[in-house]
């Protein structure tokens, strides 16, 4: 539960005014609409530091090498001290503590940057403290953010000011010009002597002589719990260390006792009270003027705020019942006899990984063997997930459905205990062409009927009917007789019978999700019918729909199916460990083209058309005449599009969009989507390393400047944009005041997807600066 308290109150300061204004939204809404205003007012003028960046890129994180003794008791040491620790960060950007005594004591530390105001500092603390736990089940480790600090460790390391593990992380960038490395070698050395002296903390910049705007940059912090003179020996060493990065660009020290970094890019924020009041007034002006629309979108705040507290506040007190319950049930197991069963969760026991967790086989004291899902989350939404997975599989039981046979919910980590079936998921048959011949048509077909009575039990479930939303083949396991179990729940959602639809955040796998939830959310049965549909092609062709764009065959498996139907040669898409040969009638090559056909219809784009399961069954297993099925969504699967019959294929984003949207490929599926402050992308194959293709264009305005230093002032802003960002983890502002002309400047900002190299970077700018200056 700790993990439940952990994210509830890590902005417990802000929390608390929020919770104010939503008191204040129940007991007089009127109250809150003024208080909007105000609040609009006093943020404008809070310092630019509450603006500044929480710097929250990993730099390096190591870990020990000894094992935890007792991990149930190291974990909720290690969990009580970061609630500790979090408290004195809050308050002054510095914390440290101890929890507990012998080898399962957790010594805790976290310090802040000294650039770094309050709320940033406990944005980069959140950060730290969700990454460190990587570590687990070695007994400590150190992380170190560019903006922040953490350790944890069992004994006592306050004082550590040096240590074997001390080292540099430089830049891959090279400045050539002497005059870069003197100026750097002067910086440091003034950080060096001033820190010390200064609570342990320096920020220095030194011009780089003979060059125009061209400045180093240095930050040097030492630890609050190592005294001046550890300090100074810390920072010495750092300097002697981190000058060996150059000619590199930037480098960083990290220490046992202190950090230490420089650049020639400005990563350091603003010193409060050096911001542009001239601006912050004329905003603050702008924001008075435009009160009365902030008074009418207080009004819809307000209920919004009271609605979603009262679906969160039953939430949760469902959540706590269901935990009180399962505590004293049959159904909870200790977390020590699931950790011995599994040999504490040797690698050699892992089965697969299931939604949210990994999978375990264990074996009981009373030698039953089970499946044990093991999930580690550090916010609500897991442990929503899990509770959820507990909830709706615990009330239901079929021969079809995995059986669960318990949970822990007491331990550093939440377990479900299912039955063991040792012939794993069906993915691991249908997809091997090896072991592909273990499953002939027959047994096929049997799997096939077993999916679909576990989903007519689901869908026509007594009183609340219960939407999968993640069938595909590895949640279809297989027991020693190789009949078809539906498996892993924590994505699936329930409701009541008389509800049409319910309307959620898209979750599930791609390549299985229906068009419709994937564009408006709104969730039926019909969803798990697509799902289905799809399986049904996987399982007679052994093809994969999810597959990547290097294997022999280059459309989907649904484009493949639908054009092999029109074209009436579906036969040549039969899996060859069908082995057909061996049934000397065309019935059964026909009742595999009935799957087909029903695959396809339960695919159709428009939700209508497909059938319930209870009529997809019946189409299965009767000989009767099946109507001919539509085009099945996403047939250009370069761009993902689908067939949309509006005239507006924008549509979705109509409704309630706020948001400020930059571009967006033409397609129901949003295969790629630019807001201005955000990107998302998805594909059925790997794209992180892309950074060019034909499809990128510029998006240009519809107002004109015909002053050419404005062109100029653009031009320029650009080229500093291109050549920063690739050296700053992609990222880079940039702003040239444009000539002959008060107050006015241009802005850019650039940058590139964290999953591609700082030379793909370089690239990708290059390209979209020589396009956008189009």
């Amino acid at each position: 539960m700790k993990e439940f308290k952990y994210f509830s109150h890590l902005l417990s300061p802000f929390n608390r005014k929020i919770e104010k204004m939503k008191q204040s939204c129940t007991v007089k809404r009127a109250i809150l609409v003024p208080s909007v205003t105000i609040t609009t007012l006093v943020i404008l003028l809070l310092p630019d530091a509450l603006f500044a960046d929480p710097r929250t890129q990993t730099v390096n994180l190591s870990c020990g090498t000894q094992l935890q003794h007792n991990r149930t008791i190291f974990s909720s040491n290690f969990a009580t001290n970061m609630d500790t620790v979090l408290g004195q960060v809050r308050i002054s950007g510095f914390g440290a503590a101890v929890r507990g005594s012998g080898p399962d004591a957790d010594y805790g530390l976290a310090q802040c940057y000294g650039d770094l105001s309050l709320v940033d500092c406990v944005l980069c603390f959140a950060q730290a403290r969700t990454v460190l736990p990587r570590c687990y089940p070695r007994t400590g480790g150190r992380i170190y953010l560019d903006g922040c600090f953490m350790r944890g460790e069992t004994y006592h390391f306050f004082q550590e000011y040096i240590g074997p593990s001390d080292h540099v992380v430089c830049g891959n960038i090279t400045r050539n010009d002497s005059s870069f490395r003197e100026s750097a070698r002067r910086a440091l050395s003034q950080a060096v002597l001033a820190a010390p002296n200064n609570n342990g903390y320096a920020r220095a910049e030194m011009a780089v002589s003979r060059a125009v705007n061209d400045s180093v940059y240095v930050l040097a912090n030492c630890w609050r719990t190592i005294n001046a003179s550890y300090c100074r020996a810390c920072l010495e060493n750092a300097s002697a260390l981190i000058t060996g990065c150059l000619p590199a660009s930037e480098g960083r020290a990290l220490n046992t006792g202190c950090f230490m970094r420089y650049s020639n890019i400005d990563f350091l924020n603003p010193i409060p009270g050096n911001g542009d009041s001239r601006g912050r007034i004329i905003v603050i002006i702008s924001s008075a003027a435009s009160a009365t629309s902030i008074l009418i979108i207080g009004v819809v705040i307000g209920v919004y705020i009271w609605k979603h507290k009262m679906i969160r506040k039953k939430r949760k007190g469902d959540v706590h019942k269901l935990v009180k319950s399962l505590r004293h049930s049959s159904l909870n197991f200790k977390y020590s006899t699931l950790e011995k069963a599994t040999g504490s969760f040797d690698e050699a026991n892992k089965l697969g990984h299931g939604g949210f967790g990994t999978v375990y086989k264990g074996v009981l004291q009373d030698g039953r063997e089970i499946a044990v899902k093991r999930l580690f989350f550090n916010n609500k939404n897991r442990a929503m997930d899990f509770y959820n997975e507990v909830n709706i599989i615990s009330s239901i039981e079929h021969k079809n459905l995995v059986r669960l046979l318990g949970c822990s919910c007491s331990g550093p980590e939440s377990l479900l205990v299912y039955e063991f079936l040792p012939n794993k998921s069906l993915d691991h048959f249908i997809f091997d062409s090896s072991k592909g011949n273990m499953l002939n048509w027959e047994k096929r077909f049997e799997i096939i009927i077993g999916i679909a009575e576990g989903l007519i039990y689901l869908h026509k479930n007594t009183k609340i009917r219960i939407i999968h939303r993640d069938i595909k083949a590895s949640n279809i396991l297989l027991d020693s007789r190789l009949r078809a179990k539906i498996a892993d729940f924590g994505l699936a959602r329930s409701f009541q019978e008389d509800k049409s639809h319910i309307s959620t955040a898209i979750a599930g796998t791609l390549g299985y999700m229906a068009p419709e939830y994937l564009a408006r959310g709104q969730l039926t049965e019909k969803a798990d019918v697509y799902s289905f549909g799809v399986l049904l092609l996987e399982i007679v062709t052994g093809r994969e729909n999810n597959r990547s764009k290097t294997i022999e065959y280059a459309d989907s498996l649904l484009t493949t199916a639908w054009m092999h139907f029109q074209q009436r040669t579906v036969e040549e898409l039969f899996d060859p460990n069908l082995m057909l040969h061996n049934y000397h009638n065309n019935n059964v090559k026909n009742k595999v083209l009935q799957v087909i056909h029903v695959g396809l219809l339960c695919t159709q784009e428009i939700p209508s058309l497909r059938p319930s399961m209870s009529k997809a069954l019946e189409m299965l297993v009767k000989n009767d005449q099946l109507p001919e099925p539509t085009k099945p969504p996403f047939m250009d699967e370069f761009t993902m599009e689908l067939n949309d019959t509006s005239e507006n294929p924008l549509r979705p984003l109509e409704h309630g969009n706020d948001t400020s949207v930059a571009g967006l490929s033409h397609s129901i599926f949003f295969p790629r989507i630019y807001l201005d402050g955000c990107f998302v992308r998805g594909k059925n194959y790997h794209i992180f390393e892309d950074y060019t293709e034909p499809n990128d264009h510029a998006v240009c305005g519809n107002r004109t400047r015909n002053d050419s230093a404005f062109r100029e002032s653009t031009m320029a802003a650009l080229s500093q944009a291109v050549l920063a960002a690739p050296n700053n983890n992609g990222y880079a502002p940039a702003r040239v005041a444009v000539s002959w002309a008060a107050g006015s400047t241009a802005y850019v900002l650039a940058n590139c997807w964290s999953s591609i190299n700082a030379s793909s970077c370089g690239a990708c700018l290059e390209n979209a600066s020589a396009s956008i200056s189009g």
